[in-house]
């Protein structure tokens, strides 16, 4: 009897082993998946016609393909992980909306999406908003152009780079209780730039901001802001940080605007190395005006010689006198010309 259940426990300790071999060997296989690539083409030459229906059939780490058309149509990107959506390019793919409150949607209450990169597309704002990102991290938004509004609500790692995003009736980009980065985009034709509020922490690099019928930057609540390099011009304001918000501002252009930087005396915000033009009054703090000389900052008060400012054009002359200002080779988010 003794004998018998030493080979039936044995037996059982192989038979486990096998099955965890199988169980790993599975996840590996699992693992080492490539992504899919499912095609859609409203001509019925890909897999799908509608952009929403590939979503839902693509796998994490699949890839969904847009060819050229206009898609008239919601799209709703959630519980995925490591998905892209990948268009031919702004100039050859619209998504236009149909019926709710936003285009495109990234994540929702309470799915979140993860790891998601969205490119090469066009958005048409709907229902007075055109990308909306809720409830998830690690969200990559690249060469799209948006006709409207960008809002992300509770997430984190937004990358939002060499977009175009403007004509919102609201803000070009906005945040609440969000960590996010934006590099080298075009924010243009809004009632404000971008707005960080809530709890959120946002990077502006290189980014131009222009013609906002308010500030091109507003920091509320305890937002936290750091602006380095930016090109902020032809704005109703510059950068006004409110309520207990903090932040930098160092190595950018404000230029043609009613208030340059604005903050309140109670929360610290470090300021230098920018260049000012043409504003009139160049600092507040809590809403009265502060003196220049009295304020170290290092910043530069001169014109800073764009190429073709009349045609949007923000690049340094050669001769700039904003080359070379503390620790930026130029300031303002475009390099100068070559001579």
């Amino acid at each position: 009897m003794t004998r018998f259940w030493v080979k039936a426990v044995m037996a059982v300790g192989v038979w486990l082993a096998l099955c965890g071999l199988s169980v790993l060997f599975a996840q590996e296989q699992d693992n080492s998946r490539e992504g899919s690539i499912w095609n859609v083409a409203l001509d019925g030459s890909g897999q799908f016609m509608s952009i929403q229906e590939a979503i839902d059939q693509a796998q994490d780490g699949d890839t969904v393909f847009i060819k050229a058309g206009r898609y008239a149509e919601d799209v709703t990107v959630h519980s995925k992980e490591g998905l892209k959506v990948i268009g031919e390019g702004p100039e050859k793919v619209f998504l236009a909306g149909l019926k709710r409150v936003g285009t495109l949607h990234i994540g929702k209450w309470p799915y979140g999406a993860r790891n998601v990169e969205i490119r090469g597309l066009t958005v048409q704002q709907h229902g007075g908003l055109g990308v909306g990102i809720f409830n998830g991290a690690g969200v990559t938004l690249k060469n799209l152009k948006v006709n409207g509004f960008v809002f992300g609500q509770q997430v984190q790692n937004v990358h939002i780079e060499h977009c175009i995003v403007g004509g919102s009736e609201t803000t070009g980009i906005g945040f609440a209780d969000s960590q996010a980065t934006l590099i080298d985009n075009l924010i243009h034709d809004n009632d404000h730039g971008v707005s960080v509020g809530g709890t959120s922490i946002v990077h502006l690099e290189r980014n131009v901001i222009t013609r906002s019928l308010f500030e091109g930057v507003l920091v509320a609540d305890q937002g936290q802001a750091t602006l380095i390099q930016n090109t902020l011009v032809k704005n109703g304001g510059g950068v006004t940080f409110q309520d207990e918000a903090t932040g930098r501002v160092a190595g950018n252009i404000i230029d043609e605007a009613q208030v340059g930087i604005a903050w309140s005396v109670k929360h610290t915000v470090n300021i230098a190395h920018n260049g000012l033009h043409q504003i009139d009054v160049k600092y507040q703090i809590d809403g009265q005006t502060a003196s220049s000389k009295s304020q170290a900052f290092s910043n530069v008060y001169v014109a800073p010689k764009f190429v073709a400012p009349d045609r949007g054009d923000y690049r340094l002359q050669a001769d700039s006198p904003l080359l070379d200002v503390g620790e930026f080779p130029y300031l303002g988010a475009l390099g100068p010309v070559s001579e």
